[in-house]
């Protein structure tokens, strides 16, 4: 009997060390609804402006950081979880080192 769902004990261990001046990614899964990526951000780095045509959640796991959502910034630390709709700009600026997980949701609908 197969599983109808994916658990990961310890998502944080899926990235390892993050090296200096980088940033790492982790595809962890990649469905027809979802899809769901770890990043891993050494002091200072950035994911520049930039859009995606599905809705998204960044969940910051690990660090602060400065999003760029729009028009506005906010902090974000450990714990903070921000919806995004399909279109919005938006970029990630690490103060310290960070660990994000992004979901993107496909619309089912089209």
């Amino acid at each position: 009997m197969s599983k109808s769902y994916i658990a990961i004990p310890d998502v944080r261990a899926l990235l390892g060390e993050i090296a200096e001046e980088s940033i790492v990614s982790r595809n962890i899964y990649n469905e027809a609804t979802s899809r769901a990526m770890l990043f891993g951000f050494a002091p200072g780095q950035e994911l520049s402006e930039h859009t995606t045509p599905m809705a998204a959640t960044i969940h910051i796991l690990e660090g602060t950081a400065t999003l760029t959502l729009g028009e506005e910034k906010m902090e974000a630390a450990p714990g903070t979880l921000v919806f995004m709709p399909p279109s919005l700009s938006h970029s990630v600026h690490a103060h310290g080192q960070v660990v994000m997980l992004l979901t993107m949701m496909k619309d089912s609908r089209k």
